[in-house]
């Protein structure tokens, strides 16, 4: 223990920012520090006390750093009492002098005035005279510890829970942990600088989604070939069931990278049809992508007060893209996607920065990757029609060796002379999207997808074929004995 004379002369010591190579840290003392003369260097500059520098770097230690076992554990000491062993016990990580030295890159001399103020804060004689060791002791090893999510994985199932048993709507708590999660996210890479936000649209990488339907009935089918902005696209409100990323009547855009991925996510049963078509995004659009979570990396200086909860959320959000895409039971469904559900909304329409969609890991298809347009993002342009025009569809035809499959669809244009003429002096043009909707039309969205009409195929479903994971079930018998007495 340092007498207390001893302890005020070497907290009172001064360390400029020229003597503390870590970058965060000399800034801050070049920031903050009062012009002295530096104990180390003997230039005046800005200095803070050895005291200060010694709390600064004890509250690093505490939130980066763990002091290791001065014991072997039970399997070590086994080893180490093994006459045929030859193994020898090493205590884990560094040195205290040395962590102290390496982390705040100060002179040896610092470091040892830094660390006999932290041993004499944390000492005690009874610890001393039994020959425990205390935090700071000289003896002591420190290593860095990992992050620890496990408040952030606590407070998201209390999040999940509370909208399932107390609030669903206007909960100001899940909207508060929903800005803490999501806030900001735009800002964060990948350990190989992945951006987490993506751009898709025209010049982007991503610039076109596929999507499904499936059909039982050959009438609604050829109803959705000749027309597939309106019948392959987003559904109208009336007919938006509930999913993963959308309450029921909230329309939104589920679709795929990939044309096999889209048939896979309808699950259409076998002997039915499915219809995909091509959609090419016509506007710029920002997207989370969630595939990227799982690597993504948070970075800073242990001096940074801020630093410890942002690597424990980059930690936490490294599991949250599993969690949010886990497959779920159908009988789960009403339940478990109401987080999902929240989460969509939440990030269309008070998270920073405004997203207008997820791009998020296939339940069904192991390498394929979905995309869902929120409803401000999901209109589908209207085809550009000739007005008063007339379709046909067609499967196939009869031939002398019996059915051929062949999907068609005819468009009849009635002739010029038929139509009145326009007021701008045009004998027919085409349809544009405000004319062909209705004019008490409230939507008001820009349109962002553009079906492309050639695109279209039809999928007959012969068979389902299923990836299993097999687990054999083992059985045993035994006799059965009474132990009563």
């Amino acid at each position: 223990m340092l007498h207390s004379d001893d302890s005020d002369e070497l907290k009172a010591k001064r360390i400029c920012y020229g003597c503390v190579g870590e970058s965060y840290l000399s800034q801050e003392i070049h920031r903050t520090g009062d012009e002295a003369e530096c104990s180390y260097c003997e230039e005046t500059a800005q200095c803070w006390t050895v005291e200060d520098l010694a709390d600064r770097l004890e509250t690093a230690f505490e939130h980066h750093f763990i002091r290791t076992s001065d014991q072997p554990t039970a399997w070590q000491q086994s080893l180490l009492s093994d006459r045929e062993s030859d193994y020898e016990w090493e205590r884990d990580g560094y040195p205290v002098l040395d962590a102290i030295e390496g982390a705040a890159e100060i002179s040896r001399q610092a470091a040892k005035d830094v660390l006999a103020i932290l041993d004499d804060k944390h000492g005690d004689f009874d610890s001393a005279a039994m020959g425990e060791e205390t935090e700071f002791s000289p003896d002591s090893y420190y290593e860095e510890m990992g992050p620890n999510s496990q408040v952030w994985h606590e407070e998201w199932r209390c999040f999940e829970e509370s909208l399932k048993k107390e609030a669903r709507f206007f909960s100001r708590t899940a909207a508060a942990h929903l800005a803490l999660v999501f806030g900001d996210i735009d800002k964060l890479r990948t350990r190989d600088g992945r951006p987490l936000v993506v751009d898709a649209g025209p010049q982007f990488a991503l610039n076109h989604l596929y999507r499904a339907r499936v059909f039982q009935a050959d009438e609604k089918l050829e109803e959705a070939l000749c027309r597939p902005d309106l019948h392959l696209g987003s559904p109208p409100a009336r007919l938006a069931s509930a999913g993963r990323m959308n309450a029921r009547g909230i329309s939104v855009f589920y679709g795929a990278t990939d044309a096999g991925v889209a048939i896979a996510e309808v699950r259409p049963p076998v002997g039915s049809k499915a219809a995909a078509a091509k959609f090419v995004i016509i506007r710029p659009l920002r997207l989370l992508d969630l595939t990227a979570l799982e690597k993504v990396h948070d970075r800073g200086s242990i001096f940074d007060p801020s630093l410890k909860n942002r690597v424990e959320r980059a930690a936490f959000l490294q599991s949250l893209g599993l969690r949010i895409t886990r497959p779920v039971m159908p009988d789960d469904e009403a339940f478990d996607y109401l987080a999902t559900q929240a989460i969509a909304d939440f990030l269309a329409t008070e998270n920073e920065p405004r997203l207008d969609g997820i791009i998020f890991q296939s339940a069904q298809s192991k390498e394929g990757r979905n995309v869902v347009l929120f409803h401000k993002a999901a209109r589908i342009e209207a085809m550009e029609l000739p007005k008063g025009i007339e379709f046909n569809a067609y499967s196939g035809y009869g031939t002398e060796d019996g059915w051929e499959t062949d999907y068609s669809v005819s468009e009849l244009v009635p002739p010029p002379a038929s139509l009145p003429p326009k007021e701008d002096g045009g004998v027919f043009g085409f349809l544009s999207h405000h004319e062909s909707a209705p004019r008490w039309s409230d939507d008001f969205r820009e349109a962002t997808l553009r079906v492309d009409p050639t695109s279209v195929e039809v999928h007959h479903v012969d068979w389902v074929q299923v990836q299993c994971t097999i687990y054999k079930v083992h059985r045993r018998r035994s006799e059965k004995h009474d132990w009563s007495f």
